[in-house]
């Protein structure tokens, strides 16, 4: 049956009526993802609305979650900048940061850690004292789901630790070495010098890594009488400095010019391999009556310390190496931020780092050269240090 006129007026309007009203929804639509895409908070202009977004997401995966960050020490500045980078840069993305230093007490930082897993952490970030006594503890870390990561000292024996942060650290004792060969003209055949060793920590198994490299450049001048070690003490397990103490590498070093430096002899090359060893080196040739400018030896360091980087300037110490713990820092932040996202962080190296249990993913940092010929480009121009710090 056929509509009246009047009927199929009134459905032609109702048709047109239900149109008007899907155009004006799609409209008022539009303008309301325009304005999410172009205004910010208080409807300032805002561009970067993805990565705002993205922020704030982070922030949000980060709000109400805790990071345990468990140092070795404060007694070594550049520590104390690393436990300080981490807070801060994880304070940014809205964690709340449990940050502790142990003093070099192996029970002290057991117990720190123990306390950050019953205070309920969501991920521990350790720079160990001794690897090995962390074993038990990070095993509680483990059972509790708490993932763990490494910060510059690989946590041996252990299948609980997920991440590794470090520097090329291998690398750290190539430059050393490559340092000392460049400046006393090595591989032009000049010496012979005398030369004396102070390696790390036995405990870190970074101080391995730092002497096979030194080692893997000077081994050949030593064997061919162009570095004379007049103590015989070339081994890591006869140089290596327990807790990488800068009292018993200055006792060392006096030991070794009283008994083989007494007759004549002078030391040429003091090589250290941390920059608190440096400062007892040169107290204890200073007490023995070296002076600097005056047959003064080479003395080399590492990790830029500020008082060490004066002793360049002044000639009391030659080189060190720079680790730029802000860079460090960042990549450690990032695997934290992967991992209580359930994503991947960035890593460099899955093969070089075998704790004994486990090969850990870790991202390997470049270390750096650094002597009286490029401090200040290196370590003023980027920021790290002022030149009012130096003293410039």
């Amino acid at each position: 049956m056929k509509d009246d006129p009047f009927t199929s007026e009134l459905k032609k309007e109702r048709c047109t009526m239900k149109k008007l009203i899907a155009l004006a929804l799609t409209a008022a639509m539009m303008l309301s993802l325009a304005a999410c895409s172009t205004t910010g908070a208080g409807g300032a202009s805002s561009a970067p609305a993805a990565s705002t977004s993205m922020a704030s997401s982070k922030a949000a995966t980060a709000s109400g979650k805790t990071v345990g960050i468990a140092m070795p020490t404060q007694s070594s500045q550049r520590w104390i900048q690393d436990g300080g980078n981490l807070k801060s840069q994880l304070e940014a993305l809205g964690y709340t940061v449990d940050l502790q230093y142990a003093e070099d007490d192996v029970q002290a930082q057991v117990s720190q850690i123990e306390n950050m897993i019953t205070s309920g952490a969501d991920c521990l970030v350790v720079a160990s004292i001794d690897s090995q006594a962390l074993v038990n503890v990070l095993a509680q870390a483990k059972d509790n789901g708490i993932p763990v990561i490494a910060y510059d000292r690989l946590l041996m024996d252990t299948d609980a630790v997920s991440y590794y942060a470090t520097f090329d650290n291998f690398g750290v004792g190539v430059e050393i070495a490559k340092y000392v060969e460049a400046k006393m003209d090595l591989a032009n055949g000049a010496g012979p010098y005398n030369i004396e060793f102070f390696a790390g920590s036995p405990d870190d198994n970074n101080a391995h890594l730092f002497n096979d490299g030194v080692f893997s450049v000077l081994q050949k001048y030593l064997d061919n009488g162009q570095l004379v070690c007049q103590s015989g003490q070339t081994d890591f397990e006869q140089t290596a400095i327990l807790r990488w103490s800068q009292e018993t590498a200055q006792k060392r070093m006096e030991d070794l010019l009283a008994g083989y430096y007494s007759q004549g002899k002078n030391l040429d090359i003091a090589l250290s391999m941390f920059d608190g060893f440096s400062y007892g080196i040169a107290a204890a040739l200073e007490g023995a009556g070296y002076k600097v400018g005056e047959q003064w030896p080479v003395i080399t360091g590492q990790d830029a310390e500020l008082m060490a980087c004066k002793n360049i300037l002044s000639g009391k110490q030659s080189q060190t190496i720079y680790k730029d713990t802000r860079v460090l820092a960042e990549k450690c932040v990032g695997m934290v931020q992967a991992v209580m996202e359930g994503s991947e962080p960035e890593i460099n190296d899955s093969k070089t780092y075998n704790n004994n249990v486990k090969v850990v993913p870790s991202y390997l940092c470049t270390p750096v050269s650094v002597d009286e010929s490029n401090l200040k480009q290196l370590l003023v121009d980027s920021g790290y240090y002022t030149a009012e710090d130096l003293g410039l």
